[in-house]
């Protein structure tokens, strides 16, 4: 698994979160799945994503989105 890859797969999870703490909890949870998603709208324009910068830590492979 590479870093691309890593960082999508780590914003599914933290979205599919968000839905089943929204229903458990409260509707304020849908404030994760926005930030989630404001992250890969940033991310897609200035290539800068904290994510892909822990993985790269964790020895994941560069990517072609995160290098």
């Amino acid at each position: 698994m590479n870093i691309d890859r890593a960082v999508l797969a780590f914003a599914g999870i933290v979205v599919l979160i968000s839905i089943l703490l929204v229903q458990l909890f409260s509707t304020w949870w849908l404030l994760l799945t926005a930030f989630a998603g404001l992250n890969m709208l940033q991310a897609a324009f200035t290539r800068f994503c904290p994510a892909a910068i822990i993985f790269r830590k964790l020895g994941l492979k560069v990517g072609a989105a995160f290098e």
